[in-house]
């Protein structure tokens, strides 16, 4: 109580003191704190701007050695696997003897040797290459008038090369006709198609279309030479082949076309071959924009940018009967897409 009494009787001067004795502590505690603030932060800000040089340190790697065990079994694993000794071409002794042995005669070690795949493979794939992917050697002789022989492929005569083969007929009346005056009448450009049919190799693709102004096509792509499409197409061409000189659009399996050739090229284009045959009597019509023949022109443009686009797809003619002048016409295309034109006679 008495210290209570002191304090609350104190003079003005004592108090007066004593403020100012604590807002000096106060003022000083935060000069401190603001003072290690700043040093603080000069710290920090300095280990960005001046960062620590950089020390490597190298540790020891402590790796346990392999158990001698283990790797005298992963030696005799890999022994194991090694190719077995084979055949000498002689039999011999170190043991003396009376009398001497025979020689052991030559023997196709080959037979006798481990069997490489790899080899096979590039046995059968030279088979292929030098046969055409036929198994015969005899050429194009053996290969008839439709097939693939040492000269490449071969339809109605005309020689030309390639893997994606399409095949376009024009079965109009008026080629019906001609084709018959020559000799050469649609049913036997039927069994020359089957006769190729039959001798495509297994790595090409083929298409058929036969078309008047209208077509019809065993497919809108070509497709791979397998046994099941060759036999499809065999049995299309067969019952689908049109021998009278029309094609109604109402058909089942025919598209109406009023560009003719024009369409039949442009359905081509996206079919992407690289040999094309156009059956035909070098007289193309359409309907459309009227009915005229189509001109020359029309038909150069869609061969060199529809057909050569991307590639070269060289373009044969067989023709029946055809005019001196469209002669003429057919001959300057085939030449520049590197065909042929063959005159049925």
């Amino acid at each position: 109580m008495a210290a209570v009494e002191s304090f609350l009787n104190e003079d003005a001067n004592a108090k007066k003191r004593r403020r100012k004795m604590l807002f000096s502590i106060l003022i000083g505690v935060v000069l401190l704190h603001i003072a290690a603030g700043v040093v603080a932060g000069i710290f920090v800000v300095a280990r960005y701007i001046f960062p620590p040089p950089a020390n490597f340190v190298v540790k020891k790697d402590i790796r346990l050695p392999a158990k001698k065990r283990e790797h005298k079994m992963n030696m005799a694993a890999l022994d194991a696997v090694a190719p077995k000794p084979t055949l000498s071409d002689k039999m011999q002794s170190t043991r003396p003897t009376p009398f001497s042995l025979p020689d052991v005669p030559d023997m196709p070690l080959d037979q006798m040797l481990p069997l490489d795949p790899s080899q096979l493979v590039a046995d059968q794939v030279a088979s292929l290459s030098n046969s055409d992917a036929l198994g015969t050697a005899s050429g194009a002789a053996a290969a008839g008038s439709g097939g693939f022989g040492g000269q490449g492929l071969s339809f109605l005569g005309v020689q030309s090369s390639g893997q994606r083969i399409l095949l376009a007929f024009d079965v109009s009346t008026g080629v019906v006709n001609k084709a018959n005056r020559a000799g050469v009448p649609l049913e036997k450009i039927q069994a020359e198609t089957l006769n190729l049919l039959e001798k495509l190799p297994i790595t090409s693709r083929f298409g058929i279309i036969q078309f008047t102004r209208n077509y019809k096509a065993f497919s809108t792509e070509l497709v791979p030479a397998s046994p099941n499409n060759r036999a499809a197409a065999a049995n299309w061409v067969k019952n689908e082949w049109v021998t009278g000189g029309t094609m109604s659009s109402g058909t089942k399996s025919v598209t109406r076309n009023p560009k003719g050739l024009a369409g039949v090229l442009e359905l081509a284009a996206q079919m992407k071959p690289d040999v094309i045959f156009i059956i035909s009597d070098g007289a193309f019509w359409w309907s459309e924009p009227k009915n005229e023949r189509i001109p020359w022109r029309n038909i150069t443009k869609l061969i060199n940018e529809a057909l050569q686009e991307g590639g070269s797809c060289k373009v044969n003619f067989i023709t029946f009967e055809a005019k001196p002048d469209d002669l003429k016409e057919l001959r300057r295309i085939a030449a520049r897409a590197s065909g042929k034109v063959q005159e049925m006679k």
